[in-house]
């Protein structure tokens, strides 16, 4: 089955686990996708990034 990954940077629960931080500075400011199997589990926002997201909602409503 394909999936499609809606970010340019993704990593493995693993590499989340070793290093959580360093996982997320590699998506420099964007979100990463972060993968069980090779299959996508969920997206790891950064603080900025949904707080960007939550007033562009907010704005609309």
């Amino acid at each position: 089955m394909s999936y499609q990954i809606l970010t340019t940077t993704a990593a493995s629960i693993t590499d989340l686990k070793k290093n959580p931080m360093g996982t997320v500075a590699e998506g420099e400011g964007d979100a990463v996708a972060i993968l069980n199997r090779n299959e996508p589990a969920f997206y790891c926002v950064p603080p900025k990034l949904y707080a960007y997201y939550r007033n562009s909602l907010k704005m609309l409503s």
